[in-house]
């Protein structure tokens, strides 16, 4: 089908419009059709998502279900997808429908809620399938607004310190990376994707300050995209925004913020810091590998002292992510091919994490550890729906958190040892961290007089965790639903990568001849 991306892609925001200008007023049934819509939306983008996935040839590493458009300007509207994007396209619209189901009790301003997820969506949608640079930006950017939104409005009573910071931090990291990319268009002359990963920019030295400074070009755009990448990951240490942020959202806004906008960080790595910048990359790894090491050791112990359980799932999300930029600049096929299924996994587990702390915070309105225990007695299947993703979280064989955590450490402990031993530490934290929180919420007397009353899931909230239990339990025993379709997608890159070091260090050789 032609225009297919763009159908999935839009057919969101169309529903919003819809919401915007037909649906008037807000009461009781109103708020109803007003989450019915947006429901009936994110679930017909999903179905219609799957004909891109079952119509994607898995041994093709280029891009496919290609469109391409005059725009603006001499711009082009162009689309695609290659075996790495086309999982996170898939996330996005398999979370999201979930997302809405989670949305069900809000009450305030409804319309505008749902409006500004649909919106929220498209936008996340639009940086995995964008092909031209420009677009790529606008709808990376653009993603802000929405999120900005969320909290600012829906969230908790310190939701404008959260909500600026939040901003300001990813929004200037952004400002670098627009400053590279029209320092890219006047080297390469085209703001093309495809055609810029096959360009050549300059990997040479050049001097700042009487400083010879090593990768040329390469190193400063490297950098500016590392400023923008590294905020939105976030890595460490430039990640306090991430808890204030999840603490003060809405569930809904946890969840797509951890599940979804989170990996538009690592998927730019992959997208633009890797295949077009390699000797930058290369000579910059090291550094990343040690940042990465110390935000999984330094939040994991962060994590075991913290009082609130969103608060506590937020640093365990800076945590996993340094299993994902270790991966993907290891710069092999186990750790690219890791990095890729640690995002994917933590999409499914840390979303419903904070969909577990969203079904007893409507329940008793607190976060607070201590205001738990016992849940076990009053609520066995949330009991055992919260076991299940704290497994995940820790990277219990047999889940989708193992495979994605034993990748990258097989990846990097081929390219650095040491750099494996201190994250390898992280998964001994991780198990620590979640433990005592299962432990102090769910078991134990039920002492405290305010939960004997409490009540177990109903039924839409256990059929908004059925299908993030499937998916758990099938990434963990059959990976190859993830490998199979990005492996010959990161062969070519790492390919393309190697050939350009090679290149490179050619080149280098020649001239000190």
């Amino acid at each position: 089908m032609d225009n297919l991306l763009s159908i999935i892609t839009f057919l969101p925001l169309f529903a919003a419009l819809i919401l915007g200008v037909f649906l008037r007023g807000d009461d009781a049934a109103a708020q109803k059709n007003a989450k019915w819509l947006a429901l009936i939306a994110t679930s017909a983008t999903f179905l219609i998502s799957l004909f891109v996935l079952f119509g994607f040839e898995a041994s093709d590493p280029g891009f496919q279900f290609v469109e391409e458009h005059a725009w603006l300007l001499g711009l082009k509207y162009k689309m695609g997808v290659d075996g790495i994007s086309v999982l996170f396209l898939m996330l996005t619209t398999f979370l999201m429908p979930i997302t809405i189901a989670a949305c069900w009790n809000v009450t305030t301003r409804v319309k505008e809620y749902m409006i500004t997820f649909l919106v929220m969506e498209t936008l996340m949608l639009g940086v995995f399938c964008a092909l031209d640079m420009v677009l790529f930006y606008l709808f990376f950017e653009g993603g802000l607004i929405p999120m900005f939104l969320i909290i600012g409005i829906w969230g908790g009573k310190d939701r404008i310190y959260a909500t600026f910071k939040f901003f300001l931090y990813t929004f200037l990291g952004s400002v670098l990376m627009l400053v590279a990319m029209l320092a890219m268009y006047i080297d390469a002359g085209t703001t093309d994707i495809p055609t810029l990963l096959s360009h050549q920019f300059d990997a040479g030295t050049i001097t700042i300050a009487g400083k010879q400074i090593l990768g040329g070009m390469q190193t400063l755009l490297w950098l500016a995209f590392f400023a923008s990448f590294a905020v939105k990951m976030p890595m460490w240490p430039v990640h306090t925004w991430l808890p204030d942020a999840h603490v003060q959202a809405p569930t809904a806004g946890s969840v797509v913020l951890a599940a979804i906008m989170l990996k538009m960080g690592g998927y730019g790595f992959l997208r633009f810091s890797l295949p077009m910048f390699p000797v930058a990359s290369d000579i910059w790894a090291p550094m990343v590998f040690w940042l990465s090491a110390i935000a999984i050791v330094y939040t994991s112990l962060v994590a075991l002292v913290q009082t609130d359980m969103k608060k506590l799932i937020a640093y365990s999300s800076v945590a996993h992510m340094g299993f994902v930029t270790m991966g993907i600049f290891a710069a092999n096929q186990q750790g690219v091919d890791g990095a890729i299924f640690q995002m994917l996994s933590h999409g499914f587990v840390s979303g419903a994490l904070f969909l577990c702390v969203g079904v007893i915070y409507d329940r008793m309105h607190t976060r607070e550890i201590d205001a738990y225990g016992g849940l076990a007695t009053r609520m066995p299947a949330y009991a055992l729906v919260f076991m299940l993703f704290t497994m995940a979280n820790v990277g219990l064989p047999g889940t989708s958190g193992f495979v994605g955590e034993f990748l990258t450490l097989v990846g990097v402990f081929q390219v650095n040892t040491w750099v494996a031993a201190v994250a390898a530490t992280g998964v001994i934290l991780s198990a620590s961290y979640a433990l005592w929180l299962y432990r102090r919420v769910a078991f134990g007397d039920l002492i405290k007089e305010s939960l004997r009353s409490i009540t177990d899931m109903n039924l839409r909230e256990r059929a908004i965790f059925a299908p993030l239990v499937a998916m758990t339990l099938l990434l963990g025993v059959y990976p190859a639903l993830v490998t199979d379709i990005v492996g010959p997608s990161v062969e070519a890159l790492l390919s393309n990568y190697q050939t350009a070091l090679n290149s490179a260090e050619a080149a280098t050789r020649l001239a000190q001849n």
